[in-house]
């Protein structure tokens, strides 16, 4: 058994306004996992880069609002809302709240940056 307290996990910075904890990844779990799971903080007005990345992933919004873009479609999620990014899509997410937005990654396989192509 593995637990991961939030408290315990230390933040990297992601371009301009966004924190990343990584809390699961092959890397740091003892049980094999071949996925990753990430939670980011963006700040009111920033974005992500535009980027795709060679797995697919599940979204899930836990507090404020965004707009999501996947291959040219925008998607407006808020808190409790889930999304699917197949690999490989070209994706840029957006907070258009006025607090932070914070989502959980869960990307399978999991993320490694020589799968990434960032735009």
């Amino acid at each position: 058994m593995l637990i991961k307290k939030n408290s315990e996990i230390e933040s990297v910075q992601g371009n301009k306004g966004i924190e990343i904890k990584q809390y699961f990844h092959p890397h740091n779990t003892l049980n094999g996992i071949s996925y990753s799971l990430a939670q980011f903080t963006l700040e009111p007005g920033k974005k992500s880069r535009n980027h795709k990345i060679k797995s697919s992933e599940i979204y899930y919004i836990l507090e404020g609002e965004a707009i999501l873009k996947i291959d040219m479609q925008s998607y407006q999620l808020g808190k409790d809302d889930s999304i699917y990014v197949p690999l490989m899509s070209e994706q840029c997410i957006k907070n258009i709240g006025s607090v932070d937005l914070r989502f959980l990654c869960i990307v399978d396989p999991a993320w490694k940056p020589e799968d990434e192509i960032i735009f």
